[in-house]
């Protein structure tokens, strides 16, 4: 098992389950989107996306964060942290995520990327 680990998550693995996700979602944002696909801190966003082409408020796959309007900075911040989770697992990033819950609360993944930068907590003043 831990072989089969080693492998998976092995840089050029996961770089290319990335470079394929990354491809992927920019194909869809730029075929359901209605705006301008632009780039913030190394991360695409596709805005004007249908409902269903997402979950939550947004998604990110791979380098791309899919959204219909809901590209505040501060939730840029947060899908920049996905984006770089992506890198690091590559195509096992989404079994991961899976396995991690749903609930944002406990999920590792969104208390790593910040669980107010994803509007899952009120921000502290």
């Amino acid at each position: 098992m831990e072989r089969i680990r080693r492998i998976l998550y092995a840089p050029p693995v996961a770089r290319a389950g990335y470079l394929y996700a990354t491809g992927v979602a920019l194909t869809m944002g730029a075929l359901l989107g209605t705006d301008r696909i632009r780039r913030v801190d190394g991360l695409y966003v596709c805005t004007g996306l249908p409902r269903w082409a997402f979950r939550r408020g947004g998604t990110c796959v791979g380098g791309v964060y899919l959204t219909d309007d809901n590209d505040a900075p501060a939730v840029l911040r947060h899908e920049a942290v996905h984006r770089r989770q992506w890198q690091q697992y590559g195509m096992m990033f989404p079994l991961l995520y899976a396995l991690a819950g749903q609930n944002p609360l406990t999920n590792h993944f969104e208390i790593e990327a910040g669980l107010e930068d994803g509007n899952y907590l009120p921000r502290k003043r």
